[in-house]
């Protein structure tokens, strides 16, 4: 089977976007396909909505899907921004059988982390790198020497007696009605709180807050340099995409050693 080019899904808090990625160059190769998010966002609701994306696309290869929260070989064990009934659901088995595909399902940081440590601001890195999709929540991965550190939940560390993500996030700007100016000042507090538990090399920040970099990149005191995603909020989509690809290689090699 090739597998140059893959669904890649990213399951959000607002809206669930789709579309085809050319695994071997790290791009869209369709334009995005975006759904809201369904309320409530119970599994078999989003499991509805991902099999819609996949007949907008008229798709019936491998999929990657993107999700809000730890995933240990597709099963669910967090569930942030969604509902609780996601919590201990395999979740690639529930794709699978809804939408007809090969699903795998990956944390939505990890994703975005994959591609841009392939083809954006990660590239070729050494050291210590973390990225941080802000969005809803706050995602985060880790990757040393460019390997990851999967399922790392820093968006709930504990700020001013609270989740983090519930003090930092772009949805907290939102909901607040916060001045970008304000919300930087919350944002770096968040950064420089993990800066003194991890001390990365570089700092990679993602999510639909990337492309307002402009807006609170200058008010940020790190001491690691701060550097938007190169594949800005496509990230997620591409690296659901990638992380599919390396899966369904896997299992292929596993079928074929098994006809042996």
């Amino acid at each position: 089977m090739k597998l140059k080019k893959i669904l890649g899904i990213d399951i959000g808090g607002s809206g669930v976007k789709g579309a085809i990625v050319h695994t071997k160059k790290g791009h869209l190769v369709t334009n995005r396909f975006r759904i809201p998010t369904p309320q409530p966002a119970t599994p078999e609701a989003v499991a509805g909505v991902i099999k819609k994306i996949t007949e907008h696309f008229k798709w019936t290869g491998p999929v990657g899907v993107g999700f809000p929260g730890v995933i240990q070989r597709g099963i669910a064990r967090t569930a942030a921004n969604v509902d609780d009934s996601w919590i201990d659901r395999d979740l690639n088995k529930l794709f699978s059988e809804t939408t007809g595909c090969r699903v795998h399902v990956v944390n939505d940081a990890d994703a975005a982390g994959m591609a841009e440590s392939k083809f954006g601001a990660g590239k070729g890195e050494t050291g210590v790198v973390l990225l941080i999709t802000v969005g809803t929540g706050l995602g985060t991965v880790l990757f040393v020497n460019g390997k990851p550190v999967p399922n790392l939940e820093l968006g709930h560390i504990i700020l001013h007696g609270d989740d983090a993500e519930l003090y930092a996030s772009d949805a907290a700007r939102k909901n607040e009605e916060l001045e970008w100016e304000a919300w930087a000042g919350r944002f770096n507090e968040y950064l420089l709180r993990l800066e003194e538990l991890i001390w990365p090399d570089k700092i990679i920040i993602g999510g639909g807050a990337s492309k307002k970099g402009e807006k609170f990149f200058p008010y940020l005191t790190t001491k690691a340099p701060v550097v938007p995603a190169k594949l800005m909020n496509e990230a997620g989509i591409v690296g659901a995409a990638l992380v599919s690809r390396y899966y369904n290689k896997m299992e292929n090699k596993d079928r074929k050693k098994k006809k042996k």
